[in-house]
């Protein structure tokens, strides 16, 4: 259900409080697909993650499939299995990517939204 409300440019606007250093401010973000790559950093690499590897490269991935809304935050195992390699092959598919199931250097570039 979310992706479909990804893929038809739903978005919504929820109201945020965060710290600036200077202190606390109010304003609002849009729901849409965030820059994922400032929130995650298990990884910064792009090397092939595929299904069955362990660790920091697929946390990475799992996360930034998250802030695209393919995963949910508690997905987040380090481990590629089924359900993740789900995600990866619905998120290829959605941006026109080749539709392998494995996190190459395409798939990262687009995860990282460039």
């Amino acid at each position: 259900m979310r992706r479909t409300a990804h893929r038809l440019g739903v978005t919504a606007t929820v109201a945020v409080l965060a710290f600036t250093g200077a202190g606390w401010a109010v304003g609002t973000a849009s729901a849409a697909p965030i820059a994922p790559a400032y929130a995650c950093a298990y990884y910064s690499g792009n090397a092939l993650t595929v299904y069955g590897d362990t660790g920091p490269r697929v946390q990475q991935a799992q996360c930034l499939l998250s802030h695209w809304r393919y995963l949910t935050v508690s997905d987040i195992d380090g481990k590629f299995g089924d359900h993740t390699l789900h995600a990866v092959r619905s998120f290829q598919s959605d941006h026109h990517l080749t539709v392998d199931g494995e996190v190459g250097v395409h798939t990262w570039a687009a995860l990282y939204g460039t």
